[in-house]
C-alpha cells in the first residue's frame, strides 16, 4: 500500500516546486538570457543536465539520439514510463520569443517533484531534452532515435499569452527553392541574363493568387536569402525557404504540390533551372488530442487557479504532433495573464523572462507533476496507457 494517497503526492510535489524556486528561475532566466538556435543549445543542456544532477543525484545521459544537445535523466522502475518534454532552442532575431525558457524549466521542476515520488507510484519519469523544436525537428530525430521507445506518455506545456487547454498545431514542412540563371551586366548586356530573381518574383506572385483556392486549414509562409549583389548585375541564384501547413497531413500535401507547381511555373517563364528540396524527414504533423489526459490537467490547473480555456484553433506547428501520432500525448499552454502578448515576439521574450513568466514555469512544473501523478493513480487512464502504446513494447 502506498504510504501517501494521490492528494498528498501533489501537495509534496507542489511543495518540492516551490523549495526549489529560486532555483528554478534561475535556470529559466540563464536560458531566457542566452538564447541559442536549434541544435546549438550547449548553453541550455549543460545548465539543464547539470541541475539535475546536482538537485536529484540522478545520472544525466548526453547526446541522446545522436543529437549533442538531447539529454535523459530517469528515475524510478516502476511499470509505468512518462516522458517529460523540455524545450529549449530560441528563435533568430527575437530569442526566446516562444518562452522555451519557461518550457524548460517547468519540464526540469516536474522531473525534479516527481523524482522522490516514483517508487510508491510505480512509475518511471524520464526528462528528455529536445533539442531544435522551432524549426529543426528535434523531437522527430529522437522519435527515430529510439529515445521515447518504452513510454506510455509524454507531457510538457508551452507559455502562451493566456491559459488554453492545448495548442492545436498544424502538421506543417518546410520547402527549399534554389533559383539557377545567369548573371550578366544589367545595363551592358541584360539580354545575356538569365534573372534568378524575376523567377522568385514569379512564383511568390503566383502562390500570391493560389492563396485564393486554398482550402480551409492551409497556410503559406515563405522568406528569401539569396540574392544579394548590385542592381547593376542580373542575379544570377536566388534561395527561398516555403512554410506551409494544413490541418492534417493530406491538406499539408495538397498544399505542398500547389508551392511546386508555382516555383516550377517561375522557372519556366524565366528559363531558369529550378532545385525544390522538401523536407522528407522531420516534417510536423498535427497533433492527436487526448482529451482524458487532457481533462486531468485541467482539472489541476483549475485546482491551482488557473481557468484554460478550451482547446485553441488551429495555429503553429510543433514536433510534439509528431510524438502524439505514437505516444498519448498533451501539450496545454500555460498563461502569462497578459493576453495582448503575441508569440515569437521580442515583446514576449521580455515577459517570458519577468514575473509573468516565473510564476507561469513554476506552476507549469507542479501541474505537470501532478497530472503525472493523476495518470499514476487513475486506474482508467493508467490501465489505458499501459495497454495501448505501442512503443511501450520497444
Amino acid at each position: 500500500m502506498n504510504a501517501l494517497t494521490a492528494g498528498e503526492a501533489k501537495a509534496a510535489a507542489a511543495a518540492r516546486v516551490a523549495e526549489l524556486r529560486e532555483e528554478l528561475l534561475a535556470v529559466s532566466h540563464s536560458i531566457a538570457a542566452t538564447p541559442e538556435l536549434g541544435m546549438h543549445e550547449t548553453h541550455a543542456s549543460a545548465l539543464l543536465a547539470a541541475t539535475t544532477e546536482r538537485v536529484s543525484g540522478i545520472p544525466v545521459t548526453r547526446g541522446v539520439g545522436g543529437l549533442p544537445t538531447a539529454f535523459l535523466a530517469e528515475a524510478g522502475t516502476g511499470s509505468l514510463s512518462i516522458t517529460i518534454c523540455a524545450e529549449y532552442d530560441a528563435l533568430p532575431v527575437v530569442g526566446h520569443g516562444c518562452g522555451h525558457n519557461i518550457i524548460a524549466t517547468a519540464a526540469l521542476g516536474a522531473f525534479l517533484a516527481l523524482a522522490p515520488l516514483v517508487d510508491a507510484f510505480d512509475l518511471t519519469v524520464r526528462l528528455l531534452g529536445t533539442p531544435a523544436e522551432e524549426n529543426g525537428g528535434g523531437k522527430v530525430k529522437l522519435l527515430d532515435a529510439g529515445a521515447f521507445d518504452g513510454t506510455h506518455a509524454a507531457i510538457m506545456v508551452h507559455p502562451a499569452p493566456v491559459d488554453v487547454l492545448s495548442m492545436n498545431p498544424y502538421a506543417s514542412n518546410g520547402i527549399r527553392v534554389r533559383f539557377v540563371g545567369k548573371e550578366a551586366h544589367a545595363s551592358l548586356s541584360p539580354e545575356q541574363g538569365v534573372n534568378a530573381l524575376d523567377a522568385f518574383t514569379i512564383a511568390a506572385t503566383a502562390v500570391g493568387l493560389a492563396r485564393q483556392q486554398l482550402r480551409p486549414g492551409q497556410q503559406i509562409h515563405y522568406a528569401i536569402s539569396e540574392p544579394g549583389g548590385a542592381a547593376n548585375v542580373i542575379p544570377g541564384s536566388a534561395t527561398a525557404v516555403w512554410m506551409v501547413r494544413g490541418e492534417t497531413v493530406e491538406k499539408l500535401e495538397h498544399v505542398t504540390a500547389i508551392v511546386e507547381r508555382c516555383v516550377r511555373a517561375g522557372a519556366l517563364a524565366t528559363g531558369c533551372e529550378v532545385e525544390i528540396t522538401r523536407k522528407t524527414t522531420g516534417f510536423y504533423t498535427n497533433i492527436l488530442l487526448d482529451h482524458e489526459l487532457l481533462e486531468h490537467y485541467h482539472a489541476n490547473a483549475n485546482a491551482l487557479g488557473r481557468e484554460p480555456l478550451a482547446v485553441a484553433g488551429p495555429g503553429g506547428s510543433t514536433d510534439m504532433g509528431n510524438v502524439s501520432q505514437v505516444v498519448p500525448a498533451i501539450h496545454p499552454m500555460i498563461g502569462l495573464n497578459r493576453p495582448e502578448l503575441t508569440l515569437h515576439t521580442s515583446d514576449f521574450a521580455r515577459a517570458a523572462a519577468g514575473p509573468e513568466g516565473d510564476a507561469a514555469a513554476l506552476d507549469g512544473a507542479v501541474l505537470l507533476a501532478q497530472t503525472a501523478l493523476d495518470f499514476a493513480t487513475t486506474a482508467a487512464t493508467r490501465e489505458r496507457l499501459l495497454s495501448t502504446h505501442p512503443l511501450a513494447q520497444s
